[in-house]
């Protein structure tokens, strides 16, 4: 075939005789002619310079060096194209132009290719340290400090403590006027090395003067309004304060300075969990926002006192920790008294000394006047009669003693362990204050209590107080740990060695009767998965075991069951492990794999699964691993610090695909979620328009009716009001919440239908309990409730079951003359599996088969169970079509949905309302099946379609439609994160299904899904693919509108976000003051 390579002249040509048609045709914006390069823009020196090595040599940049060889490689083609020689130089051009603007160019000539290639101009812009990740969207900052933090309970929880060493580099731009001058005069003529002074003077003019000579005292004499004095930071000034990496939005936060001597940042330990932090030498960044405008935004937006919540959940996240749990844990015990004096002093602790302090009426007033340990903690809600704090709350903490069975009545306030903890108008009336009263993650805790009732500063005032007692009681009191806490006694030994024994029997019952083939297999498993799965739970029994027997045999004074039973750090598990019993080290979710022949060890002998062998610990720390024990344990500690190292990669990776592709929705004035590009993703937020971080009731409720009824009992008793009939309430709340928008005291009403549902079933409910029931609503009490809808997906774990074998045998029967297969029927498998199938049905199956090929076979039917198969082949190659037939006939289905790969009958529980309404539970069979297929599954005859679920969101979209598809992705997180006992708030599922699928279509958080989801160019070259973005935009003649978040930022413009969406225009003239009443509230 003749080929003929096109000179570049020539195409260049006739690309210049293209019609303008044809290149609207083509989709291309501008002439063709300019993709061919005739001249090339040689970059300024600022962004290609030299760096001076030793003595006179200089060492160039790449581009320089790429544009010397381009130049070289012109001036030889030109020679060529005057001696008229071979073209060979138009391609060393075309390689040296293309390794100019991308040095990874595929289809470069050989004699080009290099080990180190010279960077090009795409390589600067792609990836992380490229211009658009590295200069654009993030940069380098100024007015930042970065230094070791350690703790200081004595700080507020909004303040942070800075160095003065940092406080004397660090500058805040204020303006001077008649309130600050003298301050700012003083802060001159200290200048930039004495506290408090300032850097530098700015005049209105421009011109700036560092304050860095004697003339400093003259020009602080000079000062004159409007001038701008860049101070040292001072008290209570504005300061962000982060800790990387920053995994969400609390991970920086607004606090106020406190400049304090030393060298470190520090802060209070409540606002610890927020940012993640410890003290091992964590380092943490602050930086001083410049502006009023921005110290402003950063106090609202970000103020610590604003962030108390997670928007995860509405979950409080900033609480106490560690020893502040530990002492309240301590100080609330029922035999803790104190007499006067100590009191008063444990008092004085909580606000410094300087607070007014209304002592309570002593607990026991003869022989000696003496307080409660549990009144403390009613001084330190409510201090003084002045404050109007109430709080009433009821919780068990970790240590409350459940009932036995469900016949017995709970304890509650008379718990022997003092677990129930009762707050009743801010007193405290039982129960030890733990983890679950004072910590993170309850939304029924006291901080979130005073938070929801009261305001953040009621919270953050307890937190205060809360820190400096702890930390000043426990200091005198003393806490410490020691080796004597983790010594067993001999009892303690003794009933180790017989729970250890009694599993390890189990053990080997269970092993003898696999050994023998008589173990019952459990559902989808067979014998071998059966024993490991009976063994990994007895061998778990033993060590919970154990850890009970430890919790109960411990003086209560032991200081790890102390810190156990308050929730402050560690569980009953370290404990078992430190006392008495390690347990069953885990490889990839199971025991020990075999790392030699047949044995996990050489110490063991082949083929053993007893506990010892496959990884149990039966040792505990205190007494010290044998060589094997310790072995196991630093198998199962290295896949722990692998799984971590591999998972931060991986779960940073998604952090970022999902803040790409949801950063720019918004919620407009209309209620609307849209994108930047005006695209409506929600009509109304998570359905109901609710805030999740505001949310008070569990499972994203937004009102726990249950402790509000119990609150307003509290602080407005019913004294002589009657009681209310169901009749009554219903009317109560039709007058109250009416059906119309406005009220009949005309105010409006937001409340829907599902809110007055919910209020007047809850105190239908009361009513029926015989409660009294006095009416008192909130002023902003709405709510809306979506309907639930049932679940489209289930994710299903663990099936191990191979596919139904019904051959008994497959025997290959070599004769004389020919060959033939005897395929026989397992018919007892057959019947107990309730199947119609026979040698008939068997035939159907083979001939049907895609694979075989049926002239080529004779299949003899020679009984209801027996079958023969006989290759109609050359004697030659009979042996080869033999075993060919051997692998391909267990593989051929006979019955079923082929795409199916095995169906289990799980056994589990439900649970029910009987005739009389009690909740019981019930046994509940369903059938999981691997492999794809819905359509089929659903018409199978006996399928209940509606009841039937799958966890392929494209085959759910292509069976069900998109919102089926939606209902299952948010399903599938749904289940995700609560089998991994997290909360996260269904809104958020709602919004990432809903921009999953709002283009009528299932798009990934990938580079190709986010490319569907009408992105700009900038906002796509900034995410992945850089270069193509780029090119393919500037050859289509793309503009891109500077209207989404990740744009805005790389051109330095605010974006049409939060207090971006809005602009304040001042009026030119002044308006018109009269003195009179306001009309809008004025009686006509």
């Amino acid at each position: 075939m003749f080929c003929n390579i096109i000179n570049p002249r020539d195409v260049l040509s006739l690309f210049e005789r293209m019609s303008d048609e044809d290149c609207e045709l083509l989709n291309i914006a501008d002439r063709p002619e300019k993709f061919m390069i005739t001249t090339i823009a040689v970059p300024p020196i600022a962004i290609r310079p030299s760096v001076m090595m030793e003595g006179s040599q200089s060492n160039e940049n790449d581009i320089t060096e790429r544009l010397k060889r381009i130049i070289q490689v012109n001036a030889s083609l030109q020679q060529e194209l005057q001696d008229m020689k071979n073209m060979a130089a138009w391609d060393h051009l075309q390689a040296e132009v293309g390794l100019y603007i991308n040095s990874d160019v595929r289809g470069v000539p050989y004699p080009f290719q290099v080990a180190k290639p010279l960077a090009g101009f795409i390589q600067r812009l792609k990836g992380k340290q490229g211009r658009f990740r590295g200069n654009l969207s993030g940069k380098r900052v100024e007015y930042t400090g970065r230094t070791v933090i350690s703790p200081d309970p004595n700080l507020k929880i909004t303040e942070v403590a800075i160095p003065i060493q940092m406080a004397r580099i660090l500058t805040y731009p204020e303006r001077v006027n008649q309130y600050n001058i003298e301050k700012l005069r003083q802060c001159v003529r200290n200048g930039p090395y004495k506290y408090p002074g300032a850097r530098m003077i700015r005049y209105p003019d421009g011109e700036m003067r560092l304050l860095m000579g004697s003339f400093r005292k003259r020009l602080a004499d000079e000062l004159g309004f409007g001038v701008i004095v860049d101070r040292h930071l001072e008290d209570g000034d504005v300061v962000l304060f982060n800790r990387q990496p920053s995994l969400h939005r609390m991970s920086i936060m607004c606090h106020r300075a406190r400049v304090m001597p030393w060298r470190t940042l520090r802060f209070n330990e409540s606002v610890c969990n927020p940012y993640n932090a410890d003290f091992d030498g964590d380092e943490m960044n602050m930086h001083v926002p410049q502006t009023e405008e921005a110290r402003a935004e950063a106090l609202m937006l970000m103020g610590v006192q604003n962030n108390l919540c997670t928007p995860k959940n509405g979950e409080i996240l900033v609480a106490s920790t560690q020893d502040f749990l530990t002492s309240s844990f301590l100080i609330t015990r029922k035999d803790i008294f104190y007499d006067r004096a100590a009191f008063s002093l444990i008092c004085s602790y909580m606000g410094d000394g300087m607070d007014l302090i209304d002592l309570p009426t002593p607990a026991i007033i003869k022989p000696i006047e003496l307080w409660t340990g549990k009144q403390i903690f009613s001084v330190l809600l409510r201090p003084n009669a002045r404050m109007r704090v109430f709080v009433n709350l009821t919780l068990k903490e970790k240590n409350y003693s459940k009932p036995k069975n469900a016949s017995e009545r709970e304890l509650e306030t008379m718990c022997p362990n003092d677990g129930f903890v009762y707050f009743r108008n801010s007193e405290l009336i039982s129960g030890q204050l733990g983890k679950a009263t004072l910590g993170n993650g309850n939304k029924d805790g006291l901080y979130s209590i005073l938070l929801r009732d009261y305001n953040a500063h009621a919270a953050a005032s307890c937190m205060n107080r809360l820190a400096k007692l702890s930390a000043r009681w426990i200091g005198n009191h003393g806490f410490s740990i020691g080796i004597d806490d983790v010594q067993p006694d001999n009892d303690l030994n003794e009933r180790k060695r017989e729970t250890i024994l009694n599993g390890y029997n189990s053990c080997d019952e269970k092993i003898e009767l696999y050994n023998k083939g008589k173990l019952d297999l459990q559902p989808g498993c067979d014998a071998a998965q059966t024993l490991e799965a009976v063994i990994t739970g007895i061998l778990n029994q033993i060590r919970n075991e154990t850890g009970q027997v430890c919790m109960k045999k411990l003086h209560w004074r032991n200081s790890p069951l102390i810190m156990s039973q308050c929730g402050s750090k560690g569980s009953p598990i370290n404990i078992s492990q430190m006392i008495a019993c390690v347990g069953q080290q885990s490889v990839g979710g199971r025991r020990a794999p075999n790392g030699f022949i047949d044995r996990s060890l050489p110490h063991f002998p082949r083929q053993s699964k007893t506990p010892a062998a496959k990884g149990f610990v039966a040792n505990s720390f205190y007494s010290g691993l044998t060589a094997t024990e310790f072995f196991f344990h630093t198998m199962g500690g290295r896949e722990g610090l692998v799984d971590t190292a591999v998972k931060t990669a991986d779960t940073g990776y998604m952090s970022r695909r999902l803040i790409k592709a949801l950063e720019d929705l918004s919620i407009h004035y209309d209620n609307t979620v849209r994108n930047a590009s005006g695209c409506i993703v929600q009509f109304l937020y998570g359905d109901d328009g609710m805030d999740p971080a505001l949310m008070e009731g569990k499972n994203g409720f937004p009102l726990n009716f249950d402790r509000l009824f119990m609150k307003v009992k509290a602080t407005c008793p019913s004294r002589e009001h009657k009681y209310l009939s169901p009749v009554e309430i219903s009317a109560l709340i039709e007058q109250k919440l009416p059906e119309s928008e406005s009220t009949p005291d005309g105010g409006l009403s937001d409340a829907s239908k599902a809110f007055k549902k919910s209020v007047k079933a809850f105190l239908l409910e009361e009513h029926e309990k015989g409660s009294e029931i006095i009416m008192k609503f909130g002023e902003d009490a709405t709510v809306e409730n979506q309907e639930t809808v049932i679940r489209v997906a289930q994710k299903i774990g663990g099936i191990t079951e191979g596919q139904l074998r019904i051959a008994k045998s497959i025997k290959t029967v070599m004769t004389s003359r020919l060959g033939s297969i005897v395929i026989t029927l397992d018919m007892n498998r057959i019947e107990d599996s309730q199947l119609c199938i026979d040698a008939n049905t068997v035939r159907e199956s083979i001939m049907q088969t895609p694979k075989i090929k049926p002239k080529q076979l004779q299949i003899n039917v020679l009984d209801v169970t027996k079958l023969e198969v006989v290759p109609l082949v050359d004697r030659g190659k009979l042996h080869f079509e033999l075993h060919s037939l051997k692998n391909m006939l267990p593989n051929v289905i006979v019955k079923g949905i082929k795409t199916v790969e095995r169906a289990v009958v799980n056994k589990g529980k439900e649970k029910y309302k009987d005739k009389e309404g009690k909740v019981k539970e019930r046994e509940k069979y369903s059938l999981v099946v691997e492999g794809t297929g819905l359509q089929e599954v659903m018409g199978t005859e006996g399928v209940d379609g509606r009841k039937t679920k799958s966890n392929h969101i494209i085959e759910i979209q292509q069976t069900l439609g998109i919102e089926a598809a939606r209902w299952c992705i948010i399903e599938e997180i749904q289940f995700i994160m609560s089998n991994h006992g997290m909360s996260i708030d269904i809104r958020h599922m709602m919004l990432l299904a809903d921009l999953m699928t709002f283009r009528g279509e299932v798009l990934g958080i990938t580079r190709f899904g986010i490319q569907k989801m009408d992105k700009s160019v900038l906002m796509l070259a900034s995410f992945e693919k850089t270069s193509d973005h780029l090119f393919h935009a500037s050859a289509s003649g793309k503009a891109d509108k500077i209207e989404g978040v990740s744009e805005c930022i790389i051109m330095g413009v605010p974006m049409q976000l939060g207090t971006g969406i809005l602009k304040v225009i001042q009026r030119d003239e002044k308006p018109e003051l009269t003195y009179a009443s306001d009309p809008i509230i004025s009686a006509y």
